[in-house]
């Protein structure tokens, strides 16, 4: 038997940080949104492709969409999935889906056919809106998915005639980036904005315990699966965020918050964060929809002067790597988020250089809504740690019997709070597989609580190197490495080796091409016990990346 939690690292907390708050205070995400839509009207929502978007367009247009899904003899409870980038549709359909009482389903729109079919059929959507650069994957298995009605958007959807027509052009004749495609009876996003204009919508009565998204897990090691999200999780996660940063965002004063969204929408890191918090605040998001244009971003960037910044390593370290970095005004930044990744010290120390702002790393996952740990914004430096648990979450360090180990000691990461998921989506035996009879989430992380409550993660179990009997943590060796002058970005993963069981084999992304492959080795001599060094180092000219920047390490394990 465990013994009760002690959270000790609310001595650590910052100032006007609440150990415990209201996370009752709205009965469902929709009044939380109708609050902001009506209390920040005229403020920007959304910036994008150099057109501003107030929260009173998105308010009207989201109540049409809502009443247009309606039409459609949708009920409350039905599914429908979004598949698109960082557009200003987004959140329209977003917002729409949530009022009609629906439920949504966040979608990648670089899922490959068979990626798509998995997570409609799974969801048992009945309607998706799509932007139309996507619109052959879904053409591909419609047939095959319980999907009646599509929605089709185009870039250029809500720039207005003039540059919409000509970004809609460009899109699809000049880059060529719309495939062909026949999808029967489908619906202009336009169009259904318009069929809805005046049409009755009325939100059904909705429960805190109501199901409001259905967040899908990366699937990378296996089958993807959808994270129940209820209205409470969600409303209680940006409660639980707002009360964290809102010390920090103090001192932005009282112009609106200006935040950046370069992490795609439909990830839960930037639904959260970018999409559901900037609303909650009145903050303008910058979308953009192509991150990997680090040029075009820099460029968006320049014009912006951002106060909230929140991306993976990966980003940040290309940001920094590119000439026109220092063209960007980053005086007025007061927060810089770092998670979905480990932060590499390396990184981080550069853009403090940089920048002037710490970046404060941050924990969570689709499970956890997804906040559930983080660093304080005041954080004068890097930590090196993912920080405090925020308000009303407990977190623990357990061995693989359920017991919760001494104190420095790792063992799994287990999260106990508010903002934690009702299960998997229609599977209680994997839920039953990560839920303890306690009520604490399992997150298959492995890490250690500090005296002051800091905790730091030492690594995912599965991606563990166990090299003669010894544990090789690839965050370790990749915080070591990424020190070394010339080094871009850097990935480690086990091998099979016969001697020894498993070997440490490095890849790496050169910043000098001159770097060699002797000088890398001499490099982890120096800094890494013997086991620890890498037996095979590789140079690429790129990672291969899930669209939101995390390293796919298993793709560097298949392809030796």
């Amino acid at each position: 038997m465990n013994a009760p939690v002690e959270r000790i690292w609310l001595k650590s907390y910052g100032p006007g940080v609440p150990a415990d708050i209201d996370v009752n205070r709205y009965p469902n995400l929709v009044a939380m949104l109708d609050e902001s839509y009506k209390k920040y009207a005229d403020r920007v929502a959304y910036t994008f492709m150099g057109k501003q978007v107030s929260y009173a367009q998105i308010d009207s247009q989201s109540r049409a969409f809502a009443g247009y899904l309606q039409s459609l003899g949708l009920a409350k409870g039905d599914r429908v999935a979004v598949m698109m980038p960082n557009v200003p549709q987004y959140p329209v359909a977003v917002a729409g889906i949530l009022r009609a009482g629906l439920v949504l389903v966040n979608v990648n729109p670089l899922y490959t056919p068979r990626e798509l079919e998995h997570q409609l059929k799974d969801s048992g959507a009945k309607a998706i809106v799509i932007l139309e650069n996507f619109a052959t994957t879904l053409e591909a298995v419609q047939a095959q998915t319980p999907v009646k009605h599509v929605v089709v958007a185009a870039m250029g959807d809500m720039l207005g005639l003039v540059k919409g027509t000509l970004v809609n052009y460009v899109v699809r004749n000049k880059r060529k980036m719309v495939p062909a495609y026949a999808l029967a009876g489908h619906v202009k996003f336009n169009a259904a904005v318009a069929a809805g204009t005046g049409k009755p919508m009325t939100t059904p009565a909705l429960k805190a315990d109501d199901v409001a998204v259905l967040q899908y897990t990366g699937g990378t090691t296996g089958v993807s699966k959808g994270a129940t999200l209820l209205h409470r999780n969600l409303v209680a996660n940006l409660l639980q965020v707002e009360a964290w940063v809102g010390p920090a965002l103090a001192k932005v004063g009282n112009e609106p918050i200006r935040i950046v969204a370069a992490l795609p929408l439909y990830h839960i890191f930037a639904f959260t964060v970018c999409a559901m918090m900037g609303t909650r605040l009145g903050m303008n998001c910058l979308l953009i929809a192509n991150p990997r244009d680090i040029p075009g971003f820099l460029k968006e960037l320049k014009t912006f002067v951002p106060n909230i910044m929140p991306a993976v390593n990966t980003l940040y370290a290309g940001l920094m790597a590119h000439p026109d970095f220092g063209t960007v005004d980053w005086s007025k930044l007061v927060i810089s988020n770092g998670g979905g990744m480990a932060v590499q010290r390396a990184v981080a120390e550069r853009w403090l250089k940089a920048t002037g702002c710490p970046i404060a790393e941050g924990y969570g996952l689709s499970e956890t809504s997804p906040v559930a740990v983080s660093n304080r914004p005041d954080t004068p430096e890097f930590t090196g740690t993912i920080g405090l648990p925020v308000s009303n979450t407990e977190v623990v360090i357990r061995d693989d019997d359920d017991r919760d180990v001494a104190m420095g000691e790792p063992g799994e990461i287990c999260i106990r709070g508010p903002q934690v998921m009702a299960g998997y989506w229609q599977r209680p035996d994997e839920t039953a597989k990560v839920m303890t009879p306690d009520g604490f989430f399992r997150t298959g992380d492995v890490g250690v609580m500090d005296e002051n409550g800091y905790f730091k993660i030492v690594d995912r179990k599965k991606d563990m190197v166990l090299v003669s009997g010894f544990n090789v943590y690839p965050n370790e060796v990749e915080d070591v490495v990424a020190k070394l002058d010339g080094v871009l970005e850097c990935a480690v993963v086990g091998v099979p080796d016969e001697k020894s069981g498993e070997a440490v084999k490095l890849v790496i992304v050169k910043k000098d091409p001159a770097l060699t492959e002797a000088q890398v080795r001499e490099f982890c001599r120096a800094n890494l016990t013997g086991y620890k060094q890498p037996k095979v180092v590789e140079f690429r000219t790129e990672m291969p990346k899930t669209p939101v920047g995390k390293i796919l390490r298993r793709e560097l394990r298949d392809k030796k």
